[in-house]
């Protein structure tokens, strides 16, 4: 009796096309619900991108057909403009005070609320409500005549013999109205951090204070390193947005930056030159800068995160 070793049983040829053909059926329904997304991020984001970077090298006053400049508004924009480098260091001042005032804000409420035993959902809604509220031009309105001459702030602290004449016409304080005015509204990050509060492991407060950890120490020792990548996360949101700020020094400034340029922003200055000036392509040109400078800004705090962001899972 005389036995044959079994042959491989290979696939008809017509397996793999098959294959490949079932792939793309399936495929097909997802690209057709991505189609509005697709279509959205080409038509609203790219293709106007794409203009706008063309628009920097061109001189566009909105009404003309655009004329090749080169590199000429970026130039200027460097070496010709004192209000561009105002703008600028208007900008970088409001972010340096905005942003560490409203983390700090939102960091102290949501550890107010997670020890709080009653109504926490009140407390919460009441605080997140500033979120809401404080993007609107009415809100930026009304923080304005709280900080004028002869308004509440003004009113509050001469009863104590202190006489500003009203922030808003202050050039030195009128910046510190409208990062006021931000972080007021930390209702976001709040929450945020609350998240992250409560995923902190009870033991290890409870192990720091059978070391005799203080409530201090614990903080310290424990809350913010465990803390530190919703911090991060934060702080890199809450920058890029500080940068962008327009609407209440648009109606803090009336539309003007001052005094003295002391509101003039780098996204207000911008409008200006775009809108108010017509010089759509230098505008343009500084749109292009800024969205260089918030990618250097953020590369850089990714960079030096390394340095004082704890994961739990490092080293796992």
């Amino acid at each position: 009796m005389t036995t044959t070793a079994a042959r491989p049983r290979t696939a008809p040829a017509s397996v793999a096309p098959r294959e490949r053909r079932g792939r793309g059926e399936r495929q097909g329904p997802a690209y057709v619900f991505l189609s509005p997304w697709i279509l959205g991020v080409g038509l609203l984001t790219l293709a106007p991108m794409a203009v706008s970077l063309y628009l920097s090298f061109t001189d566009y006053n909105l009404f003309d057909a655009p004329k090749w400049v080169g590199l000429r508004n970026y130039t200027d924009m460097f070496t010709a403009d004192p209000r561009y480098w105002r703008s600028v260091g208007t900008t970088l001042l409001y972010v340096v005070v905005a942003v560490p005032l409203k983390l700090a804000l939102a960091l102290g409420a949501a550890l107010l609320l997670r020890s709080a035993r009653r109504a926490k959902g009140f407390y919460r809604s009441a605080f997140y409500a500033p979120s809401l509220l404080g993007a609107s031009m009415s809100i930026a309105l009304v923080w304005r005549a709280l900080y004028n001459d002869g308004g509440t702030v003004d009113e509050v602290l001469s009863s104590v013999g202190i006489h500003t004449g009203g922030w808003v016409a202050d050039p030195h304080l009128a910046v510190f109205v409208v990062a006021l005015l931000s972080a007021w509204q930390f209702g976001a990050p709040m929450v945020i951090f609350l998240a992250g509060l409560q995923q902190i492991p009870a033991d290890l407060y409870e192990a720091a204070a059978l070391d005799g950890a203080g409530q201090w120490r614990r903080f310290v020792s424990v809350t913010l390193p465990m803390l530190s990548p919703v911090l991060f996360f934060n702080l890199v949101l809450e920058t890029i947005q500080s940068f962008q700020v327009f609407t209440p020094a648009f109606a803090i400034s009336g539309g003007k930056g001052g005094p003295a340029d002391s509101t003039n922003f780098y996204t207000l200055y911008l409008y200006e030159r775009g809108f108010s000036a017509s010089h759509m392509g230098y505008a343009s040109a500084m749109a292009w800068v800024l969205l260089l400078a918030i990618g250097a800004v953020t590369l850089v705090l990714f960079k030096t995160s390394r340095s004082w962001v704890f994961y739990a899972n490092e080293g796992a």
